[in-house]
């Protein structure tokens, strides 16, 4: 994929919508209904094509899209988890954090945080590695937001950024360490992607999997704080979730880490 010059003002990688993921939607007649949360004092209402159950017995029965059984391409992004509501309702209660901001939202999934981060006037770019979930995250834009606000969507990759080094002032992620694996790919997007004196918001379900990452981003030159923490039920699920703020803690060039990695 390749990098975009400057961001802003050249914004032509983003999709607006995915027209094949749309047709394979459209052509497959998956509509899993509606799944909502209260964030901000307003419900939010998201379309997703099923619910994860139905989802993982379609792959039982050899129905899934071809593609989502490996690399990381399970049908998570289809439920809306604890996690993000925590997340969007961070973002809702503190607009001044995001107004005016360039804000990335890694792994959006269906869009909830991106959607509100939007609303308070945040200038969002909301990306995923899943096509179809970028085509459920602005249909959700469409069904929540007026017209002219919707963030911009666009299918990437965290380990092939396409956006400039150092160009995000705040990066918004909901339960992207939930593999083990996921810590070193998050970490080098985040030493890619932050502006200088930004700040990424990472809501991080209490699980051992992620238990460590605090410590592992401050042996990285991160400074990693705990603003806020509490027990989210959504989704049949009922979390406890911890809303890590990460700045930088010393002035590491950060962009280089990826770059190297790339040319090694």
């Amino acid at each position: 994929m390749r990098h975009m010059p400057a961001y802003p003002p050249d914004i032509s990688f983003a999709l607006p919508a995915d027209a094949s993921a749309a047709a394979a939607c459209d052509a497959a007649g998956r509509d899993g209904g509606f799944v909502q949360a209260e964030v901000g004092g307003r419900v939010w209402r998201l379309a997703r094509p099923a619910d994860l159950e139905s989802l993982w017995a379609a792959m039982g029965e050899g129905g899934a899209p071809s593609g989502w059984e490996a690399d990381e391409r399970l049908p998570y992004w289809v439920e809306l988890w604890p996690a993000a509501v925590l997340l969007a309702r961070y973002v809702a209660a503190h607009p001044q954090t995001f107004a005016g901001r360039l804000c990335l939202d890694a792994g959006c999934g269906l869009g909830l945080s991106a959607l509100v981060a939007a609303s308070v006037g945040g200038r969002v770019l909301a990306f995923d590695y899943e096509p179809e979930a970028l085509y459920y995250a602005r249909r959700n834009a469409g069904l929540n937001l007026p017209a002219g606000s919707a963030p911009l969507f666009a299918a990437m990759d965290w380990r092939a950024p396409a956006v400039a080094p150092g160009s995000a002032e705040v990066i918004l992620g909901a339960d992207i360490l939930y593999e083990r694996k996921f810590f070193e790919p998050v970490a080098a997007f985040l030493d890619y992607a932050l502006a200088p004196g930004g700040r990424a918001f990472i809501a991080d379900p209490e699980r051992a999997v992620s238990a460590g990452a605090c410590e592992r981003l401050a042996a990285r030159g991160w400074s990693v704080s705990t603003p806020f923490s509490a027990k989210v039920a959504q989704s049949g699920q009922n979390m406890t979730v911890h809303l890590r703020e990460i700045t930088r803690a010393t002035a590491a060039a950060g962009p280089d880490i990826i770059r190297n990695n790339k040319e090694g």
